[in-house]
């Protein structure tokens, strides 16, 4: 993985989708173009937190190298030379893996 030298502001983070392979039966391999989107992804940086309504500045659950579940349609996507990655608010993080 490159170096990424993106920091998310706010509740938001920075997730590296992760590839799956995907084999069935018979030896078929199906196309990424014939996939979803991937659903699990790597933490890869973390913003600067969400503030509450009073002021405070509330901790992330998730944390840097924590393998997760995101929504199918979540975030905004980047490229950073050449690699692919999702922006999107700690909230479209449906659970961390593991």
């Amino acid at each position: 993985m490159a170096n990424v030298n993106v920091r998310p502001l706010g509740d938001r983070v920075l997730v590296q989708p992760l590839e799956e392979t995907e084999v069935k039966k018979g030896g078929i391999i199906i196309p990424d173009t014939a996939k979803e989107k991937p659903q699990e992804g790597k933490v890869v940086a973390l913003g600067t937190g969400k503030v509450n309504e009073e002021g405070k500045k509330v901790d992330f659950t998730v944390k840097k190298g924590d393998k997760v579940l995101i929504s199918k349609y979540g975030g905004t996507e980047i490229k950073i030379d050449g690699d692919m990655f999702l922006i999107m608010r700690e909230d479209d993080i449906l659970g961390i893996i593991g």
